[in-house]
């Protein structure tokens, strides 16, 4: 393990003081943090490896919010970052200026994306990469003389960020009721319907499908579809076979546009470049963010087909989108030596073989633990789920709070991994940085099975 260096002069109870007096926590009960403060404080990060103000050290499993892909303290991005704010920090993409960073940034992504997605659209983040989408697809339709199609159908259990727009297509209930008031247009479809959504009417979903709902509320209605190729915040969920190209099928039926929100599948996450290339489909829109600046800078794009940038250039109407940072030149600069190094490195493959090696030792886990179930796993994004009798499919009662017990236990033994407790599910997701060696995997599925052993005690 690599050695981290001693930390913060100031202590972890004076710092916790002034953080539940002044600081705001996302996604977080505020009730809970005022009275108790943040649980961890992180000081520092070398590799997979992190470090708290208490001194404790783990391994990252989850590469905190699924970004940090090239792992922590890598001197070749800080150093990236570092000459261009020497060199040029700051320049607008406003009134047609541009900067070289972003110009090259756009220009190697499109030779990465697959078929004719060629042209990008720069944001801060994934919830403004997906807004973005809405309102391009929405614009496209209305240079198109069909201004009445501004209806976004999302799936179930979807996360596509917090942004008005974003929280509106997000299927998860909690986003949903957080506020009052949702933006209008944003329809919720069954998930991962692959019958349905080929035609089948006597699929006992098909009225909740993409195309029960596109029949119900009219094509000429429906700007765009978007999906996520596996499901990340909503409980690590893969699509069954055929569903990702069936969504495309159904999208080309009717004329609609085909939204791939790529934020946490995107740069190599799943074991290929773009998550949607497992399944050899074109989309009209690539979102990313994360792994394309591995959380070192504010980056996210949108990356468009030919034909919905060549239907812009045919308007004259200027296009009242944009923010203050889209084409940062560091965050370009951070992206394009991320992709430096992603090509350089075989990143992309190490995730998909360490991601195999991840597989196999969650086999082992839900082989030799009677809770563990429903194994599975893409590259370096897996998942599992826990439950009181997997044989006879009986869920541990929501009030046992099965998840979050475990991954508290995998944090006191050094390891750090997410749940998620979505309508009465405990699963546990896995994300490591795609740069982890074999030896970490196997470090990952043994404090996994220590904390199993001592999960199993408790419960």
């Amino acid at each position: 393990m690599q050695k981290l260096s001693k930390g913060s002069t100031f202590t972890h109870a004076e710092l916790a003081e002034i953080d539940k007096k002044h600081y705001l926590h996302p996604t977080t009960p505020p009730k809970a943090h005022y009275l108790s403060g943040p649980p961890t404080i992180f000081s520092e990060g070398r590799g997979v490896y992190l470090k708290d103000l208490q001194g404790k050290e783990r391994i990252d499993g989850v590469s905190m919010l699924w970004n940090v892909n090239l792992g922590y303290g890598n001197e070749e991005l800080a150093e990236a970052a570092k000459q261009q704010m020497l060199k040029l920090s700051y320049s607008s993409s406003f009134s047609g200026q541009s900067n070289e960073p972003a110009i090259l940034l756009a220009q190697k992504v499109a030779s990465m994306a697959p078929g004719d997605l060629n042209v990008c659209f720069f944001t801060s983040g994934g919830s403004e990469s997906n807004d973005t989408a809405f309102k391009l697809a929405r614009f496209y339709w209305k240079v198109k003389g069909k201004p009445e199609r501004t209806k976004i159908i999302s799936l179930d259990q979807s996360f596509h960020g917090v942004t008005v727009g974003a929280t509106s297509a997000t299927g998860i209930e909690g986003f949903q009721k957080f506020t009052t008031s949702n933006a209008p247009n944003f329809l919720k479809a069954a998930a991962h319907t692959v019958e349905a959504e080929l035609g089948d009417k006597t699929d006992p979903n098909y009225t909740r499908s993409i195309r029960g709902t596109i029949e119900a509320e009219g094509a000429d209605t429906i700007a765009a579809v978007i999906i996520e190729p596996i499901q990340g915040a909503g409980g690590v969920r893969f699509p069954p076979t055929g569903y990702i190209q069936a969504v495309r099928k159904l999208c080309d039926e009717y004329g609609i546009l085909m939204i791939a929100d790529e934020v946490i599948c995107g740069f190599g996450r799943t074991g290929k470049i773009f998550g949607v290339n497992h399944w050899n489909v074109v989309p009209d829109f690539l979102c990313v963010a994360k792994g394309i600046s591995s959380g070192y800078a504010h980056l996210g794009a949108v990356i468009m087909r030919e034909h919905v940038r060549e239907a812009f250039v045919q308007s004259d109407e200027m296009m009242f989108h944009g923010f203050t940072y889209s084409g940062h030149p560091v965050a370009c600069a951070v992206g394009l030596k991320t992709i430096e190094m992603i090509d350089r490195d075989n990143i992309v493959e190490n995730s998909r073989m360490r991601g195999e090696e991840l597989l196999r030792g969650l086999q082992y886990l839900e082989k030799n633990h009677k809770h563990v179930t429903k194994v599975r796993g893409l590259g370096l994004l897996a998942g599992i789920e826990l439950f009181r009798d997997p044989e006879s499919g009986i869920p541990f009662d929501p009030s046992e709070h099965a998840a979050a017990q475990y991954t508290d236990i995998c944090m006191e033994l050094g390891l750090q991994l997410r749940y998620f407790d979505w309508k009465g599910t405990n699963t546990v997701a896995l994300a490591p940085p795609l740069i982890i060696t074999s030896e970490q995997v196997e470090e990952i599925i043994s404090r996994m099975d220590k904390a199993l052993k001592r999960f199993e005690e408790q419960i």
